[in-house]
C-alpha cells in the first residue's frame, strides 16, 4: 500500500496510492539473525534461497513474495517464481530455526502472515490491529513476532506456536503524539527490551516483554531533534551502541544503549554523504558482525555509504559512498555468511548485489542488478 506514506510530508511518492518439518526446536541461546552476518564464517557452497517483499497494489508491481536463488560465491541470482496468498508483502522475516517465513500485509487493515518454508503453505494470516505494517521482526527466543504499524503508529505482538504458525495478538501499544508513524520494532541484543522506532514522533520507545504473556510494559523514551524521522535502527555487536538512521534530516546517527535500563541515549545527527543539494532519504542502516563497519542505504542520491566503526562502536566515521545501481533503495541484508550485500530498489523494480571485503569493507557490484517488481525487501537466507 504505502498511502499513508506519501501523505507525510511527501517522502516517497513512488508509493501506490496506496513436505513439513515437524515442530520446530526452540533455541537455547540467542541466534544469529538472518541476513546478518555470522561471526563464525563457513565456506558457502550450492545456491542459497532469496525472498523478495513488493507491493501487490501498486502499478507494476509483483503478484506475491518473489522466490530466487542467489550464487553465495557470485551474487548472482536467478528467479524461480512467486508465492502468492500475501497481500502486499512490502517487508519479511524468517523464524531463528530458518523453517518459517513472516511477511506484513502493508494495508489499512494490517496483517502479519506466516509461510511454511519446507511446503511454501501460506499457514495463515493475523491481524496487527493497525494500518499499513511495514516492519516486522522475531524475538530471539522464537515465541513472539514483532510488528510496527506504520500509518496508524502502533505496534503489535503475536504469539508463535511449535508449527510456526502465529497465534491472536497479545498486545496492541499505540505511540502517543498528533501523528505517530511506527517505522520499526526489534528486540535489543540483551533480550530484555524490544524497541519501536516511531518517525512522525521523533522518538524510540524501548519496552519489556514479558515472554510468558507477551505483553508490552514501557521502560523508557528517547528523542531525536525535532524533523529527525527516525526509521531505522541497528545494534553494534558489542551491545552497547546503536545506529539510527533519520529519514526526514537526512543524517545518521550514535546511539549510547544502557542493556540494563533498556535507555537509548541519541547523538548528534552525523553527514550521509549524500552532500550536493539533492533530496535524500536514509532508509536502513546495517552493521558488520565484527562490528568493523556500517552500511547506510541512501533513497535520491541512490548510494550506499560506509562507514568505519570505531572507539568500540561509540563513533562513526564516513569513508565514502558507492552508486547502488538502481534507483530508492528502500531496504538492505547481508547474506548470512557477510560475504555480500544486498540492495532492494524500489522505483528501478531491481535488487543489487554487492560483494563485501572483510578487510576494508568495500563494496563492488556483482553484475547486473536482478529485476523484482517494486522490489522493497530482499531477505537471503
Amino acid at each position: 500500500m504505502g498511502w499513508s506514506r506519501r501523505r507525510f510530508l511527501g517522502l516517497c511518492a513512488a508509493l501506490p496510492a496506496a513436505s513439513a518439518c515437524g515442530a520446530p526446536q526452540r533455541p537455547e541461546a540467542p541466534e544469529r539473525r538472518p541476513g546478518t552476518p555470522g561471526k563464525a564464517s563457513r565456506e558457502p557452497s550450492g545456491p542459497r534461497p532469496l525472498y523478495l517483499g513488493t507491493y501487490t497494489s501498486a502499478e507494476g508491481g509483483g503478484t506475491g513474495v518473489g522466490l530466487a536463488s542467489y550464487d553465495p560465491v557470485t551474487g548472482r541470482i536467478t528467479g524461480a517464481g512467486t508465492l502468492t496468498g500475501v497481500a502486499d508483502p512490502s517487508y519479511l522475516a524468517v523464524h531463528p530455526d530458518g523453517r518459517t517465513l513472516y511477511a506484513v500485509s502493508e494495508r489499512a487493515d494490517g496483517a502479519v502472515s506466516a509461510v511454511r518454508l519446507a511446503d511454501r503453505k501460506v499457514l495463515g494470516s493475523r491481524s496487527t490491529g493497525g494500518a499499513g505494517p511495514c516492519h516486522l521482526s522475531v524475538h530471539r527466543d522464537g515465541r513472539w513476532l514483532l510488528s510496527a504499524n506504520y500509518a496508524s503508529g502502533s505496534v503489535a505482538v503475536h504469539p508463535i506456536d511449535r508449527s510456526g504458525a502465529l497465534g491472536e495478538r497479545t498486545d496492541l501499544v499505540a505511540h502517543p503524539g498528533p501523528e505517530p508513524h511506527a517505522h520499526q520494532f526489534l528486540t535489543a541484543p540483551d533480550g530484555r527490551h524490544v524497541l519501536a522506532v516511531d518517525l512522525g514522533t521523533d522518538t524510540v520507545h524501548t519496552y519489556r516483554l514479558d515472554e510468558r504473556r507477551g505483553t508490552l510494559t514501557e521502560a523508557a523514551r528517547a528523542r531525536t531533534r525535532p524533523g529527525a524521522g527516525p526509521r531505522h535502527l541497528t545494534f553494534h555487536p558489542g551491545g552497547r551502541y546503536a545506529y539510527l538512521a533519520n529519514e526526514v534530516d537526512d543524517t545518521v546517527a550514535v546511539c549510547a544503549y544502557d542493556p540494563d535500563s533498556g535507555r537509548l541515549e541519541i547523538g548528534e545527527g552525523q553527514a550521509t554523504g549524500a552532500g550536493g543539494g539533492g533530496t535524500n532519504h536514509p532508509a536502513q542502516i546495517l552493521v558488520t558482525a565484527d562490528g568493523r563497519y556500517a552500511y547506510l542505504a541512501n533513497r535520491g542520491h541512490n548510494s550506499l555509504a560506509r562507514y568505519a566503526v570505531e572507539e568500540s562502536g561509540a563513533r562513526l566515521r564516513l569513508l565514502g559512498t558507492v552508486p547502488v545501481a538502481g534507483d530508492f533503495p528502500r531496504q538492505i541484508a547481508f547474506s548470512p555468511d557477510g560475504r555480500l550485500l544486498f540492495a532492494a530498489n524500489q522505483r528501478s523494480g531491481t535488487v543489487s548485489v554487492f560483494h563485501v571485503d572483510r578487510a576494508s569493507g568495500a563494496l563492488r557490484l556483482a553484475g547486473e542488478p536482478f529485476a523484482s517488481p517494486v522490489a522493497v525487501c530482499a531477505l537471503p537466507l
